[in-house]
């Protein structure tokens, strides 16, 4: 279907939100400022595990009678220097500025930079450059070579989602600010470095890595990774990169995928912005699943176990190719519309390349999961809001869950669903805010724009799915898509689990008619998922269900492993216990990357954990604390509700 636009939009300057907004997760004065470019020159020292060197600021004053310049950091950054630079104004020599450092919250702090006032004339381009040194950030994780998956070479990741890039670098660490950067790097002999950027070159004489970001990006969405890593071309733009013992694995379970899922996209949604669509696996360590860095996306390597979470989760970060970091929402409260749009474009991708049905099944085991969290938080929890209103000094990482996914794709799912005509609404959504951060008004008032019948019909007043309701009221969706068309793959589970609902074992002639061994994960994932719900249930039920299928799960991969482990401590089956402490004693307590932790970043519950501290030798070191609030995304779409998570592979 040939897509055209129905109205013009003029565009604000260059990574400037749609609407004037406050950040309450930022220190920094971004709105004063225009941030043109920015420079990174920096210095690896995987013996001291810091990074030094210095940040170069392209900024334009935009209000007048502003003298001081306040940038998100962190305690972690030492700085050493500052100063500015007038291009075009005469000045040969750099003045040296005077700053100082401000508590700001516990996930950073603010730099404030006095601004000579001879330089600051609203329009004239100024250049400050801060030299620094990291140390312990949040954003900044050096792996010892004994946690690598090769264990031969230590290796270093940054993770800057939502707000730990301030210890990376000092900035305007907020979404509504949008600019190009370049990079240089230097690194000792055999060291391989990526960047989330367009284009790089490497020079082996001076060992000195170059990037450049052609396209404005937010903070959060600059990303480093440099060890001992290689890479292989699985398509015409795109490579997927991994140290050397894990890079055939991977390449074997992509092989084409990439460009295949790419091209389905644009058929849908326009070309893809980026250029470049490259993946790197990273060790268990990688403290979320994925995370969609602009040309690089991060992935962590044990989901190669599950070639339908790879699967999902790859379609997933390349859709956020073109929501969420083309288009962006412009502050963290409205995290649903980076995340939203980017679950309905993937559950349109999936449609396309493997049917209505898959697609279908996949939803349902995420909704579910959905009113699974509802059940335990209720409700009228204010966190299960798509527009939640953060007070200062949360961390908006602390309120990454679910809703941001799930509701949010129920809402867009929604928008389609009263427009009447799916590929209409996917030609909508070509004509993005390209390269914009913007917020929910802007998207609707948009919508309406475009379907002008709609908006003459008053449909965002529909009574029982106002738009303002689906925004900021709590609970579950207002709407949920039919999913029907699945009834193929998920009737079978749920006649599956109706024969097993009961007080008494089901016959075994009439369980045997269904084949868990045909079943895909996701629908064995949606089987455990509902008998957990059902729990708890009588022993002998929890016998006969051990009897006939464990065996099979302890033979499949970690999604279910993980699953059907949570069902036997939830029902006290004494019985297989001690596979539970096996489980986490292999996945939990093994510094050397086990295989499976990305399930244990979906779904460990809690009393699986205690029960691991409660009968553990008291040889075992302890778990680690939950995670840092800076690393909860991967708690998406999947976690049930009773999940705790655990980000850092320790003992």
């Amino acid at each position: 279907m040939k897509c055209s636009l129905k109205l013009n939009v003029d565009f604000p300057g260059p990574g400037s939100p749609l609407c004037p907004l406050v950040d309450v997760a930022s220190a920094s004065n971004f709105r004063c400022f225009q941030l043109r470019h920015f420079h990174l020159d920096l210095r690896l020292n995987f013996a001291v595990k810091e990074m030094s060197g210095w940040l170069v600021l392209d900024l334009v004053p935009v209000q007048p009678g502003v003298q001081i310049l306040v940038l998100d950091s962190h305690p972690s950054l030492l700085i050493h220097s500052i100063d500015c630079k007038v291009p075009g104004s005469g000045q040969e020599e750099p003045v040296s500025l005077t700053y100082r450092v401000d508590p700001f919250t516990d996930y950073g702090s603010s730099l404030n930079v006095s601004l000579p006032t001879a330089a600051l004339k609203p329009g004239r381009l100024i250049q400050i450059t801060i030299r620094y040194t990291t140390t312990d950030g949040p954003a900044i994780w050096w792996l010892d070579s004994e946690l690598t998956c090769g264990q031969s070479r230590p290796l270093v990741f940054t993770q800057g989602h939502s707000v730990c890039n301030r210890s990376f670098f000092p900035s305007f660490d907020t979404p509504a600010v949008k600019s190009t950067y370049t990079a240089t790097v230097r690194v000792p002999d055999g060291v391989t470095v990526l960047m989330s950027a367009s284009r790089s070159s490497y020079s082996k004489q001076d060992r000195v890595f170059q990037f450049s970001m052609e396209f404005p990006v937010p903070s959060y969405l600059v990303a480093l990774v440099a060890g001992d890593l290689q890479h292989v071309d699985v398509g015409p733009r795109s490579r997927v990169w991994a140290e050397p013992c894990l890079l055939s694995c991977a390449v074997k379970k992509l092989g084409g995928s990439v460009e295949r899922w790419l091209a389905v996209a644009e058929q849908l949604f326009g070309p893809y912005l980026w250029g470049r669509c490259d993946i790197v696996f990273l060790p268990p360590s990688f403290p979320i699943v994925a995370m969609e860095n602009p040309c690089l996306t991060f992935i962590i390597a044990s989901i190669l176990e599950s070639s339908e979470f790879l699967l999902i989760d790859v379609i997933h970060e390349i859709s956020h190719g073109w929501f969420g970091n083309a288009v962006t929402n412009a502050t963290w409260e409205e995290m649903w519309l980076s995340e939203g749009l980017a679950t309905y474009a993937q559950r349109r991708i999936t449609t396309e390349a493997y049917g209505e049905a898959f697609t279908c099944l996949e939803t349902a085991v995420r909704l579910d999961a959905l009113h699974r969290q509802l059940r335990l938080l209720g409700d009228n929890n204010p966190v299960s809001k798509l527009q939640v209103k953060f007070e200062p000094g949360v961390n908006p990482s602390s309120l990454m869950n679910l809703f941001t996914y799930e509701k949010g794709f129920c809402f867009v799912s929604y928008l389609s669903e009263i427009c009447g005509d799916v590929r209409r609404f996917d030609c909508f959504l070509r004509v993005k805010f390209k390269f914009k951060s913007v917020v929910a008004q802007d998207l609707i008032d948009y919508f309406l724009g475009y379907f002008p019948e709609l908006k003459d019909a008053a449909i965002a007043q529909r009574e029982g799915l106002e738009f303002e309701r689906w925004l900021s009221g709590c609970g579950p969706p207002l709407y949920e898509p039919d999913l029907s068309a699945g009834g193929a793959l998920t009737r079978p589970v749920q006649d599956l689990c109706d024969l097993w609902r009961s007080s008494d074992p089901p016959d075994l002639k009439t369980v045997a008619t269904f084949d868990l061994s045909a079943w895909s994960t996701f629908q064995i994932v949606l089987f455990l998922d509902r008998m957990l719900d059902l729990s708890p249930l009588p022993h002998d039920v929890m016998a006969g269900l051990s009897g006939c299928y464990s065996s099979l799960f302890d033979g499949l991969n970690a999604e279910v492993q993980i699953r059907w482990l949570q069902m036997v401590v939830r029902n006290s089956f004494y019985p297989e216990l001690p596979r539970v402490r096996a489980f986490l004693h292999k996945h939990v307590s093994n510094d050397t990357a086990p295989s499976s932790t990305v399930a244990l970043h979906r779904v460990l519950p809690s009393h699986c954990t205690e029960f691991y501290r409660r009968t553990a030798p008291s040889s075992t070191v302890a778990l680690p604390r939950v995670l840092p609030s800076h690393c909860t995304e991967f708690y998406r779409r999947t976690a049930p509700s009773t999940t705790v998570t655990l980000h850092r592979v320790l003992p």
